[in-house]
């Protein structure tokens, strides 16, 4: 039986105080998870969150990390610094890192490798935009994405690896992708992985990631190919997150 997963990306949001007090409504609310509960402060309060998260539920990982081991890399974060800050993991590929900062496949392909050789749980984000959705490229997109990264390494360490599918037109913006569209995709990608690893991918988790909120998450957790979600907004806010999280 594959893990389930609920995961809280908070961006760049919540300075220390409003991200401490975040992290203990969400415990405090002394709810029994019914998954496992992931949450991504920014980095500069990493190192307080995994304290606070120390011997309970819940996980804390890490938005993006460099591709580098360390050097003169001016504001970069290795994974030496947040293994040292008890990160339990790292999401990588991000649609924003695609978009916004250039992260291209190469650089991604970089960051995978090193994480698996360090033994760090990675999030690796695909999706298509909407351009390519329209064009009925989807698919294509995805196995272009996983190509060119993950299907590149040959020794990656499955055991640590969640695929979290983001359709790029569905983050933030407030367009929804149906549970069809997201079942067939999650399928799509199922299918790929299992070209590619075997029967081993069976037990790979796929989550998805796009505007995930309490009033569509149920809809979208019993896809038969979803086991979670990658949420964003609706994960800054301690009652909403809990909702999605009990709607698994």
């Amino acid at each position: 039986m594959r893990r389930k997963i609920v995961a809280g990306n908070w961006k760049m949001n919540k300075d220390k105080n409003a991200s401490i007090g975040l992290v203990q409504e969400i415990l405090q609310s002394n709810k029994l998870f019914g998954c496992e509960v992931y949450i991504s402060p920014a980095f500069p309060f990493l190192n307080e969150i995994s304290n606070i998260c120390e011997s309970t539920p819940i996980k804390v990982i890490a938005q993006n990390v460099s591709e580098k081991d360390e050097g003169a890399y001016t504001g970069e974060v290795s994974l030496d610094m947040l293994k040292s800050v008890g990160v339990d993991g790292v999401i990588i590929g991000h649609s924003e890192r695609r978009k916004i900062y250039g992260e291209n496949d190469e650089v991604l392909r970089m960051k995978l490798d090193n994480c698996s050789k360090n033994d760090l749980e990675v999030f690796f984000c695909i999706g298509e935009t909407l351009e390519m959705r329209e064009k009925g490229k989807q698919n294509e997109v995805i196995e272009n994405q996983l190509n060119s990264t993950l299907f590149d390494l040959t020794d990656f360490k499955l055991d640590n690896l969640v695929i979290a599918y983001e359709p790029v037109w569905a983050i933030g913006t407030g367009k929804n992708a149906s549970s069809e569209q997201v079942q067939e995709i999650h399928q799509h990608i199922r299918a790929l992985l299992n070209l590619r690893y075997g029967k081993i991918s069976e037990s790979i988790p796929i989550v998805y990631g796009g505007s995930l909120k309490p009033n569509n998450s149920k809809d979208i957790f019993s896809c038969p190919d979803v086991d979670g979600g990658l949420v964003g907004g609706a994960s800054l806010n301690s009652q909403a997150f809990l909702d999605i999280i009990s709607s698994i």
